[in-house]
């Protein structure tokens, strides 16, 4: 008889016991699933949120720029440069933005903070999160206009409403303090207390006027891409080309460090919950097969009298191995794929427990619970819980393979 087929049919002799140990496997699969799939949704989420909020997943600079920024420091013949970008693969979109540090005035009281100045027609809901985020008036439609948009924590500081002027100072290219005033066109609301607080919209041709700017001189270029993933990657090509040798490339971990840092920290508690699991799981793969072992310490002893080498022997041990990870993960898919599209269409709302303004490194996110997995990540779940199977059942193998035939053939 082959070996497969005496593997599978040693498995259901105790169909209990393996129907009890493979759907460990499976409840693996589904934890493993809901565990990675959390993270690969909202790390995506976060990291383009971030995104969106100004530097993009690759930022395109001058020189020193990220660590000291200034208006001094400036990004030039930018029209060329982002020709050149979006001609890479996975760029959705090169934005050009001037970003800097002011002083907002109302007739009532001043307020430190800062601006990012857009170009209207560069700008859309899907790279840009203070237009999802607009709650009030209406966005910049001018980039040559006078209105600013800004959070409605820094109106309220400002004692501002639509309509009502503000007027702005900051240090112009020649490190000079410039002022100019604006009328509010708009307010937003991200439910981050830092940004609300702090953060305006200014039109980018009016501000290269006041900062006495050319008008291909921006402070960065925010590239945004189809897959967050690939910034490292396109970060990297744009570094090769000759253009932009002299100016500064960096990827979003650089550019958002905090943001970066959680979620490695998340990452790693992730990862860790998901090793006690799976040595909890390989525990209970051990077991059932180290007793299916000792249960038939006569019979290997009869198998091995009769020629079968203690080499074959413990591929019969492994084979059942095999068998009892082949049919864990079939039961783990099939239980696994109705959760997961119900958790990747619908999830699970968690506003009443976290508020609506739910919020992590600075970045705003979804209180909707989801999760999605990318395909490296089912990749890496079949096969780390398949193999965790096999190394399970690789000390039981060996066990029998090593029994004696003689002491074998005595055992009760």
């Amino acid at each position: 008889m082959r070996l497969n087929t005496l593997a599978w049919r040693n498995l259901w002799r105790h169909k209990r016991r393996t129907l009890i140990t493979a759907s460990s496997i499976a409840f693996g699969v589904l934890l493993a699933v809901t565990f990675t799939g959390a993270g690969d949704y909202f790390y995506t989420r976060m990291i383009d949120a971030g995104a969106k909020m100004g530097m993009g997943h690759v930022t395109v600079a001058a020189l020193d720029y990220n660590r000291a920024p200034s208006s001094q420091k400036r990004l030039q013949e930018t029209e060329k440069l982002q020709q050149q970008l979006l001609a890479l693969p996975n760029v959705d979109s090169v934005i050009a933005r001037i970003q800097g540090q002011a002083m907002f005035a109302s007739a009532r009281k001043s307020v430190g903070g800062s601006f990012i100045a857009i170009d209207p027609a560069q700008e859309t809901a899907n790279n840009n999160l203070f237009i999802q985020a607009l709650t009030e008036g209406k966005m910049l439609t001018d980039g040559h206009g006078k209105g600013i948009v800004m959070g409605r924590d820094l109106a309220k500081k400002l004692h501002v409403s639509i309509g009502k002027k503000v007027v702005y100072t900051t240090t112009d290219a020649n490190g000079d303090i410039v002022s100019a005033i604006a009328r509010v066109s708009g307010l937003f609301q991200t439910g981050v207390a830092e940004v609300d607080g702090r953060l305006a919209l200014l039109p980018i041709h009016r501000i290269q006027d006041v900062l006495d700017y050319q008008a291909d001189e921006v402070s960065f270029l925010a590239v945004n891409l189809a897959d967050q993933r690939l910034s490292l990657e396109i970060k990297d090509a744009i570094q090769q080309q000759a253009d932009f040798h002299g100016v500064e490339v960096l990827n979003w971990q650089q550019t958002q460090p905090d943001l970066a840092g959680m979620i490695a920290v998340d990452t790693s508690a992730n990862h860790i919950s998901q090793l006690l699991i799976a040595l909890l799981i390989s525990a209970g793969i051990l077991n059932t097969m180290l007793m299916s072992v000792l249960e038939r310490v006569r019979e290997f002893g009869v198998m091995m009298a009769l020629g079968m080498s203690p080499r074959r022997l413990f591929f019969l041990v492994m084979l059942e191995s095999f068998w009892l990870a082949v049919i864990g993960l079939i039961i783990g898919v099939l239980i696994t794929i109705p959760w997961y599209i119900y958790m990747t269409e619908v999830g699970i709302d968690l506003a009443s427990a976290y508020g609506d303004n739910f919020s992590f490194g600075g970045v705003l996110l979804d209180t909707v619970f989801k999760i999605r997995l990318f395909k490296e990540s089912i990749i890496s779940i079949l096969i780390g819980l398949f193999s965790l199977a096999l190394i399970a059942g690789a000390y039981p193998a060996w066990r029998a393979g090593r029994m004696p035939p003689v002491e074998s053939l005595k055992a009760l």
